[in-house]
């Protein structure tokens, strides 16, 4: 079944490849994330679950907030001090990491060990992204993609449970 995106959805996801993140990317960090649990998972079933993720307007709201704040920083529009705290991803700063938490919350608490877990080990795209080259900054995308992965990795955890035998 093919479902019509939104306006806001085909932006979110456009801006998300404009900045160097496709659907690909994020649905190997889920397969990153679900492998040991689910040894058979293939890949397509991993992007399926990163396009429902990416259907819910909390999701689209975050991704357009968060990428607009990276650019501003990298054009140098934010006001001091904001402006050095999000250019150079300042370690207490934190707001990256509440922003995603939107969307670590849309699939239940587990959502919050795997972003945790991911954001903590930065594979695959969030190695990228977390690089600080001075002229790119992914402040709040790198958190975002790894909320998007941790979320969609939640969906399909909860698609495979087994029966409770009583």
């Amino acid at each position: 079944m093919v479902e019509k995106q939104s306006k806001l959805e085909e932006k979110a996801r456009s801006w998300m490849i404009e900045r160097g993140v496709t659907v690909d990317d994020i649905a190997d960090l889920v397969l990153f994330l679900q492998k040991k649990y689910h040894p058979t998972l293939d890949i397509a079933i991993c992007k399926e679950n990163v396009d429902h993720v990416l259907r819910k307007r909390e999701v689209q709201n975050a991704i357009l907030t968060g990428i607009q704040l990276d650019v501003m920083a990298e054009q140098g529009q934010l006001v001091q001090p904001l402006q050095n705290i999000i250019f150079e991803d300042e370690g207490l700063y934190g707001v990256d990491e509440i922003l995603a938490l939107s969307i670590v919350n849309v699939y239940g608490s587990i959502g919050f060990t795997n972003y945790g877990y991911i954001d903590k080990v930065k594979p695959g795209i969030l190695a990228k992204l977390n690089e600080h080259d001075g002229e790119n900054v992914h402040t709040f995308l790198d958190d975002i993609v790894g909320a998007i992965a941790a979320a969609a990795a939640s969906r399909l955890a909860h698609s495979y449970h087994e029966d409770i035998v009583q």
